[in-house]
């Protein structure tokens, strides 16, 4: 059975960047006191630094993503992407059922939502099916009003400045 006796929904959103990161510095933290923890990255397929670093944290952290290997628009949304959602909504279901489980991170379920790839009743179905024992996290920008209100820590992230604007790519062990 998990360690934790209560668990809480939190949600990462807005357009500042730092969501995937709060989360995972939050796995990072519960990895530290013992805890187990479940992430399923939607639109996600590449492989990024901290994947790579989490990934020693295994048995204890379980990281599957779900997604092609490079970024999509919401006008580029195809069957495969749909499917994808799908898999990682099955995912979901999967670590919920888990009986050490403590801590699962939806990464960018929020942006999958936007996209059309999750409907607001999948999103509710996680979240009515939650054991109150697990802490859960959502990620990504445009997080709908109805799950908002239905959580219990909703922090934005806003951007005020970023260098991405002024042409600095995406840099290896800082963005990616």
């Amino acid at each position: 059975m998990g360690k934790l006796q209560k668990g809480y929904v939190q949600v990462y959103t807005g357009d500042g960047k730092g969501k995937t990161t709060a989360a995972l510095g939050l796995s990072v933290r519960a990895l530290g006191a013992g805890l187990k923890v479940g992430i399923v990255q939607f639109m996600k397929g590449s492989s990024y630094s901290e994947l790579k670093a989490l990934r020693r944290f295994a048995p204890d952290l379980q990281l599957l993503q779900t997604g092609r290997s490079k970024c999509i628009r919401k006008e580029e949304v195809n069957n495969t992407d749909r499917q994808e959602a799908r898999r990682g909504l099955e995912l979901a279901r999967e670590f919920l059922n888990q009986d050490d489980l403590d801590v699962l991170i939806l990464d960018e379920i929020l942006v999958a939502h936007w996209f059309g790839l999750v409907s607001m009743d999948d999103m509710i179905n996680i979240l009515d099916h939650r054991p109150e024992r697990i802490e859960l996290v959502l990620t990504g920008r445009q997080a709908p009003e109805e799950i908002i209100r239905r959580a219990d820590l909703v922090t934005e992230m806003t951007e005020i400045k970023h260098y991405y604007q002024s042409g600095v790519p995406a840099r290896l062990g800082i963005e990616m």
